[in-house]
């Protein structure tokens, strides 16, 4: 046994004198909220490793980099979350001593990379001076793995992604997990497809020719534009690896009306459906002033009248009776769906007002908007033909406006 031992100790100090990180097995048993935390934490510590920083807060970063700086605000907070992880911050994280990495030129010879980094000058007569010898793993990386850079025609692609990410918000859209699942060469991707990788969003601009890879499987180079305004030049297998890789890659579904309109009909969707827009009677101040703006909205399968029974004592209605000022008959819709779609377009002239119920309880009202009728009357039509992912509502000159304008 003490043999054995030796042994695995002399094992570990060659493999660390190579620059192979020895570490052991984690023997200890984690409660399924500490794996999560855990598992969570190390997605931070991969995007430290990969950008050299921590992450930041910022309508001008992506949402995982966002989610993440949420994330380690919180486990910093938690003296629990801490003792948890205290072991595998080997970056420094949770103390408040991370130190990003500096800038280095492109053009850097190894030796002045050695000095700004504190390491002594090596021989070259050394035997363990290995410097110009690139590891095998290393090699693979950066044949895998293409080089971002700028994109100069990037003003010709922002609109596509603009709208993309207004038809994800209105429900046009829908993110799908990446299903590792289906075995790494079975996935394919397609020219014009949206997909997201790394935390950006994604375009397949180009596929060139196929040719066959060395292990027999068809391969293409891409161009592959991101929403920050980089592309990058990448071989498909290279960038479907990528993408089983990253734990939070998705494909983006195809711009369509799906079951809205279609003739295929699913668990939620009725043979006819109504667009209701209703005019408040309340004596509320706001409401008075502005009651030829004032509508709510809504969907039903239904008789509009049935709902208006008891508007009196409804907080949904403004505890108020209401009138019907314009009714619009779809078939074959997905109710929940198409209403969702209405007040998400909406959402910019939603009123923000407060009222109390029949016991005294003060309600924050939904589903009323400050939206001249006539503006309903233009959405409804552009949702009839398709093209209302293309616009969005601007209160303050109460029109629609491009979203590529």
């Amino acid at each position: 046994m003490a043999k054995q031992q030796k042994l695995t100790e002399e094992d570990d100090a060659l493999l660390a004198a190579l620059g192979i990180e020895v570490q052991a097995k984690r023997t200890a048993k984690y409660s399924p909220r500490e794996e999560r935390i855990i598992a969570g934490f190390e997605e931070i510590q991969k995007f430290v490793e990969e950008h050299g920083r921590l992450p930041e807060h910022g309508e001008n970063k992506d949402i995982f980099e966002r989610l993440f700086a949420v994330r380690l605000e919180q486990i910093c907070k938690q003296e629990e979350c801490r003792e948890l992880l205290r072991d595998l911050d080997h970056q420094n994280l949770l103390n408040g001593n991370f130190k990003p990495v500096a800038d280095v030129p492109d053009d850097i010879n190894d030796d002045e990379l050695l000095a700004q980094l504190g390491v002594p000058e090596i021989e070259e007569n050394s035997i363990t001076n290995l410097k110009h010898v690139k590891p095998r793993v290393e090699k693979k990386a950066a044949e895998e793995i293409a080089n971002r850079t700028r994109c100069e025609d990037f003003e010709n692609f922002k609109p596509l992604f603009v709208a993309v990410k207004k038809d994800i918000d209105i429900g046009f859209r829908k993110t799908i997990r990446f299903r590792k699942d289906a075995g790494f060469t079975k996935t394919s991707l397609k020219k014009a497809q949206f997909i997201i990788v790394g935390g950006q969003i994604a375009y397949i601009s180009e596929i060139g020719e196929t040719f066959k890879a060395p292990n027999g499987e068809e391969d293409a180079r891409l161009r592959v534009i991101y929403a920050n305004g980089t592309e990058s030049n990448i071989l498909l297998r290279s960038l479907i690896r990528a993408m089983y890789k990253d734990e939070t890659s998705r494909f983006i579904t195809d711009s369509d009306s799906g079951p809205l309109f279609s003739g295929e009909n699913s668990k939620d969707d009725l043979e006819s459906g109504i667009i209701y827009v209703l005019r408040s009677l309340a004596d509320h101040p706001t409401i008075k002033e502005n009651q030829a703006i004032v509508h709510k909205i809504g969907v039903t399968g239904g008789a509009v009248e049935k709902r208006l029974s008891n508007a009196k004592n409804d907080p949904t209605f403004l505890m108020a009776d209401v009138e019907i000022v314009a009714t619009y008959k779809l078939a074959n819709i997905n109710r929940t769906k198409l209403e969702n779609i209405i007040h998400k377009f909406f959402q910019a002239a939603k009123l923000d007002i407060e009222i109390v119920d029949r016991f005294g309880k003060p309600v924050r009202v939904r589903e009323w908007f400050l939206v001249p009728l006539f503006i309903i009357d233009e959405m409804v039509e552009k949702i009839k033909d398709g093209t209302i992912s293309e616009y969005y509502y601007d209160p303050a000159s109460a029109n629609f406006k491009r979203v590529n304008s």
